[in-house]
């Protein structure tokens, strides 16, 4: 579709992107398509409160709406504090509706994002055709449907085609100048000149891609002992107890800094490192978007779809039959993630 992209370069867009933090990340480079289209546009984000660290400060967001879905949820299960709830409710509706947007987008392409996208004031309301739980009613400029296969990151850059972007790039600078430089002071004190500095982010959200936290511990001591590196572990506040389990296992020292960095921190840590070893999840996506060198163990998930994007990084699977499969539970010892050996590790890192 071709528009008059001079003339429509002065104009309010919204876009629905509300979690996780993989996902966010991964709709940067649409974000960054979107504002050479229309240079001179004025960009609202929703966002969900955990995953609105890493857009604070974006020098191309002009708002960001914040949605505490799940505290105002809370609030109106509970007697005493409905009311409160409800009124925070209308008040992020108020926000909402206060301007009117040329375009509005649903990238998230679920309920809660097609509800946005449904009070939002907007002439052109823009997503995928026959997208989950029936988003795409919402909608009143539709895409095809995507093709599941394709790589989440394209996807999005598909609707920034579908708006006039001519070979848009799918990388994105995330503004983390200031917590880099704060990194690099912090690392001073634990970084001897000339080990590598590699991070650990071991935990995720499904059970089944989860790597046996005793593999997380010899690969550590592996890496201290054979290359001389330096380790730091990662991950959010509730992490820290596995951190400190996997630490407990292991021979040699190192670090664990769960619950220590802000969203930025973190990906400035991670462009700072030499390789950024974790399993599928958020952070692996915004180590990839850093400029990071990610390392990522595969199970239940298809890499082809969500893993780091680009060629510089490593992906290790086993790639049974049942994988992926797309489960959070399984029923044969997740096989998929246990199968995968510190051995296979090491040789694929340093092949």
């Amino acid at each position: 579709m071709d528009y008059d992209v001079q003339h429509m370069s002065a104009m309010k867009i919204l876009i629905v992107k509300l979690s996780a933090i993989g996902d966010v990340v991964q709709t940067l480079p649409a974000l960054e398509a979107l504002k050479k289209i229309y240079p001179d546009s004025e960009i609202t984000w929703v966002v969900e409160e955990a995953s609105s660290g890493i857009l604070e400060g974006h020098p191309l967001i002009n708002q960001l709406l914040i949605s505490q879905r799940k505290k105002w949820f809370r609030s109106l299960k509970n007697p005493l504090t409905a009311t409160q709830g409800f009124n925070h409710i209308i008040r992020f509706v108020r926000e909402l509706r206060r301007m009117r947007y040329d375009i509005a987008i649903d990238f998230q392409g679920l309920f809660k994002s097609g509800i946005i996208i449904g009070l939002a004031r907007a002439g052109r309301k823009i997503g995928f055709d026959r997208s989950r739980e029936l988003s795409f009613l919402f909608l009143n400029e539709k895409l095809h449907p995507y093709n599941v296969e394709k790589h989440a990151l394209d996807r999005y850059l598909d609707i920034a085609r579908y708006l006039g972007a001519k070979n848009p790039s799918p990388g994105c600078t995330l503004p983390i100048d200031q917590e880099r430089e704060a990194i690099k002071r912090r690392l001073e004190g634990i970084r001897d000149r000339g080990r590598m500095l590699i991070v650990v982010n071991p935990v995720a959200r499904w059970t089944t891609k989860l790597w046996p936290e005793r593999n997380f511990a010899e690969l550590a001591d592996r890496l201290i002992r054979e290359k001389n590196a330096k380790i730091i572990f990662t991950g959010g506040g509730e992490d820290r107890a596995v951190n400190d389990r996997i630490l407990s296992m292991m021979g040699e020292k190192a670090e664990n800094w769960a619950g220590e960095t802000t969203l930025k921190e973190l990906a400035a840590l991670a462009s700072l490192s030499d390789l950024f070893v974790t399993t599928d999840t958020g952070p692996m996506h915004l180590a990839a978007a850093s400029g990071a060198r990610v390392v990522a163990l595969f199970g239940p998930t298809a890499p082809w779809r969500t893993g780091p994007y680009g060629s510089s990084h490593i992906v290790v699977r086993t790639g049974i039959d049942c994988s992926p499969c797309y489960q959070r539970q399984c029923d044969i010892n997740m096989q998929c993630m246990s199968g995968i050996s510190v051995e296979e590790v090491m040789r694929k890192i340093f092949a």
